[in-house]
């Protein structure tokens, strides 16, 4: 299978109470090195000469194909852990938009913008000829430094995608989007029980219980691997499949689990239909 991700890769400046460290982040980064675990993956982003060449260097170590377009400078998040699932985020700039993509030849296309940098008419475009997975987040955040600000849009030209994802509370900013009007709607309350919707019917979810100090890239993960599942299984296999990889990612920040483990522990997951 060959997967394409398209978003900006991020500098993020992670800050805590005792320390702070620059590293590479952003949807796009996460939702590739989940799905470069099972398929073959190519990055479509967009960054500066002040994004370090090495982090793009390990990407393609990892067997991941990374084309760039040239920006005056990179997307930049500043994130102040409160605690392992509370956080408060910054932008301190901003790279070019992304206008164009050829997802030609690619199984799953996975659209994780963080900073608006992907417009509504190219994600219709794609989902018209693709299979399509998105995450409502970089759609509603304003692309202005400063504090994060988050703004309500008409969510209709997200009914042709296939696969939707959305924090729960994110999704309220939506309007104008039933989830009958995707194939899977994917809403996620971090360590709290989900809702997931296949065509309109709704099944809830409960992930793991995993004690841990961050939940940075959590949601990226889940939307990423569960639309690959879905590619290959039902959907409530998929679903638990999905919920089980991310609890075991955020539980070591590590991707190289085996499928076995991935199977048992998927096992645990309880899915069941209805509210």
């Amino acid at each position: 299978m060959r997967c394409l991700v398209v978003g900006h890769l991020v500098i993020d400046r992670i800050v805590r109470k005792d320390r702070e460290e620059l590293r590479i982040g952003g949807g796009a980064y996460y939702s590739a090195l989940a799905l470069s675990r099972f398929c073959g993956v190519k990055v479509v982003t967009s960054v500066g000469e002040d994004f370090p060449r090495k982090w793009l260097e390990e990407l393609k170590k990892r067997g991941i194909v990374v084309e760039v377009l040239p920006s005056a400078e990179s997307t930049s998040y500043e994130l102040c852990y409160l605690d392992g699932n509370r956080r408060k985020l910054r932008l301190l700039s901003r790279a070019e938009l992304i206008s164009s993509v050829n997802a030609e030849g690619f199984d799953l296309v996975v659209l994780n913008p963080v900073a608006r940098e992907i417009s509504p008419a190219l994600v219709s475009r794609l989902a018209e000829k693709h299979f399509v997975a998105t995450d409502v987040q970089g759609f509603i955040r304003e692309p202005v430094p400063g504090p994060l600000r988050l703004r309500s849009i008409d969510g209709s030209f997200l009914r042709g995608v296939k696969v939707l994802h959305a924090d729960i509370n994110e999704f309220r900013c939506v309007k104008g989007l039933n989830p009958s009007d995707v194939e899977v709607l994917l809403l996620s309350d971090g360590p709290n029980p989900g809702t997931a919707y296949l065509r309109g019917r709704a099944y809830s979810f409960e992930p793991l219980r995993v004690d841990v100090p961050e939940s940075t890239g959590a949601g990226d993960v889940f939307l990423a691997s569960f639309a690959y599942f879905y590619r290959k299984y039902p959907f409530v296999q998929a679903l638990k499949r999905a919920a089980a990889f991310t609890a075991l990612f955020l539980e070591r920040r590590d991707f190289g689990i085996p499928e076995e483990e991935i199977g048992k522990a998927a096992m645990r997951i309880r899915v069941s239909q209805g509210l």
